[in-house]
């Protein structure tokens, strides 16, 4: 029986299958790989959860694929000898949402009161909904870039400064993809964090570096796990 796997993948924006095969994409139609199969190299490649697919996505074109024939497997993605197409839509704005709340959350576990980076949330949402201009949203951004230099930030180290520059990413013009990748992993170490400052202060009078790499590990697999349905969520709703 061949084995069949339900997957993430996104394309370059022309829609066009990529590594230099010039056909577009259609929905409802199966690609096969010729060949030996190679992780990285040759394949149908895709993701089982949607954030890995987005560390490989090279535009916000997404697609929910049906992986089949021979597949190889590897941490973070899949390769196959066969893709079909199931459905396909311009996530632009979706990883742009899912950029916004992911970057609030992390501000919110770190307890930030400096209104620069809340702000440019809430201007890239306006944004979004064509209620801010460009120039505006630029000027947000840079404010809450600016706010990784205050001391607030500063005191807080390198974790405080990372969720800033989330809150700058997802004001950002620019990529959706990056913006929406950058921002879940500022949401996920903020959570470690939190949570590592509850185990070092368990870990007081015993090994203190044993309980913290454990509560570091499980915060981050708990936060993207999150993550992961919440974008699930999101993608599923909107390729409906």
């Amino acid at each position: 029986m061949t084995e069949k796997i339900l997957a993430w993948h996104s394309l370059n924006n022309d829609g066009k299958l990529r590594f230099g095969r010039e056909e577009v994409v259609v929905v409802g139609k199966r690609y096969e790989a010729e060949g030996e199969l190679r992780m990285c190299y040759n394949g149908m490649h895709a993701s089982v959860e949607p954030l890995d697919a987005l560390y490989y996505a090279p535009g916000s074109l997404v697609c929910r694929v049906e992986l089949s024939g021979e597949i190889l497997r590897d941490t973070d993605k899949l390769c196959a000898r066969y893709r079909k197409v199931l459905a396909m839509a311009d996530a632009t704005r979706t990883l742009h949402l899912f950029a916004c709340d992911v970057a609030e959350e992390a501000l919110s576990i770190a307890k930030a009161t400096d209104e620069r980076s809340h702000n440019a949330i809430r201007v890239k949402r306006a944004w979004l909904d064509g209620k801010a201009t460009t120039v505006e949203l630029g000027a947000a951004r840079s404010a809450a870039v600016d706010a990784t230099t205050a001391p607030a930030f500063a005191a807080a180290g390198d974790a405080a400064i990372d969720i800033a520059w989330a809150a700058a990413r997802a004001a950002d013009t620019g990529s959706a993809v990056t913006a929406a990748w950058s921002t879940a992993i500022s949401v996920a170490r903020a959570a470690a964090i939190d949570k590592v400052c509850g185990a070092r202060d368990a870990a007081r009078a015993t090994t203190r570096s044993a309980a913290i790499d454990k509560a570091w590990v499980t915060a981050m697999a708990v936060a993207r796990s999150a993550q992961n349905q919440r974008l699930t969520a999101m993608l599923d709703e909107l390729l409906a």
